[in-house]
């Protein structure tokens, strides 16, 4: 500690990012990276990009990313917000949209990132618990002492999706206050609220290229709803950065969008590994909740997930697992890597067993 910190930081408890290690071999199976990065297309747009204009700034309003982005999902250009990461555009509706009297909801069971910004922006969080079946409830969102709401669809670390008609019921439900889908994983078997903007003055949906469109390294991220929304997400943005994107980022990111083809084939591709990756661990006796996410969860019924998940270390594969909260301590969240990966997995756990 230090007697310069402003009072803000001494209570600040910061989100621990997933582990980025440098090891040979190494099976990573840990932060949920699409095992199939970019396409040519995107690679061939970042490596045109014009480095002459790199002693340039990029556009402040990254106009050409957007059109692209509205164009894809059918939406007005004044209805997309971009920025570094969902992660940044996450904090911005944090600061813009959910700071309000009354306290903000989300799953007591989600993205861990929530209750860090929760603690930046002076918010009151009122985490939710999940179902039994550790699916989200729309009625326990529906209380009037709710200021506003925020939940991963897919949930994460879970993977179970919220049916679209349920995430309709919510926002029709509670008109007066925002309610912000983050879709980080939606790409992968969910449904996207995108169709629900229009008519719904008060959804923000966000959007990572992270994860479906395998571009982690060039942190681009998005949200998408009405005008007002968006103006307030640039506003908090215009206050802290104005370029959050450079200009391989924009290039590279406005490419994955006109490779249609190569995003269907890996996303489908990443979705049938999955299937494989769960029956493969159902054999091995673990209990795996239903994925809509280019991860699982999942729990044996008998190890302990701590010591598999250093058994599993040893052999030069990794995996997140969670001590806390309780209720998902013998969880493993595993990645949904290639079809050599899932399989090498499943062979070093064959052997931790062993």
């Amino acid at each position: 500690m230090s007697t310069y910190w402003s009072p803000i930081v001494h209570s600040l408890t910061p989100y621990v990012p997933g582990e980025q290690p440098r090891m040979p071999d190494l099976v990573k199976l840990n932060t949920n990276e699409n095992p199939y990065g970019p396409g040519p297309a995107v690679l061939a747009a970042i490596e045109a990009a014009n480095t002459d204009d790199l002693r340039l700034y990029p556009d402040p309003t990254a106009l050409e990313l957007r059109r692209v982005i509205a164009a894809y999902h059918g939406v007005a250009v004044e209805e997309v917000f971009v920025g570094n990461g969902s992660d940044e555009v996450l904090a911005h509706a944090f600061c813009a949209l959910l700071r309000h009297e009354r306290p903000l909801a989300f799953p007591d069971i989600s993205y861990s990132f929530y209750p860090v910004y929760c603690g930046l922006y002076g918010i009151a969080a009122r985490p939710v618990p999940l179902a039994p079946d550790f699916s989200i409830r729309v009625d326990d969102y529906l209380d009037p002492a709710i200021g506003a709401v925020i939940f991963p669809n897919p949930n994460a670390p879970t993977g179970m999706a919220l049916p679209l008609v349920d995430i309709a019921r919510l926002v029709a439900a509670r008109p007066d206050i925002p309610v912000v889908v983050d879709e980080a994983y939606v790409d992968f078997g969910a449904e996207s609220a995108v169709g629900l903007v229009r008519s719904h003055a008060n959804l923000l949906v966000s959007h990572t290229l992270s994860k479906g469109r395998g571009l982690a390294g060039l942190r681009v991220g998005y949200a998408i709803g009405q005008a007002p929304l968006v103006e307030a997400l640039n506003r908090v943005k215009d206050s802290f950065n104005s370029y959050p994107l450079d200009r391989l980022a924009l290039a590279g990111a406005a490419a994955s969008f006109g490779d249609e083809a190569w995003f269907q084939q890996t996303r489908r591709q990443v979705m049938a590994t999955r299937e494989t990756l769960v029956r493969g661990l159902e054999d091995l006796g673990f209990e795996v909740l239903p994925s809509a996410a280019n991860f699982v969860f999942a729990r044996h019924r008998t190890a302990d997930a701590a010591q598999l998940n250093a058994g599993l270390r040893k052999k030069g594969v990794i995996v997140r697992h969670f001590a806390r909260p309780e209720r998902i301590a013998n969880f493993l969240r595993i990645t949904v890597g290639t079809e050599g990966q899932s399989a090498a997995l499943l062979k070093a756990m064959t052997s931790v067993f062993g």
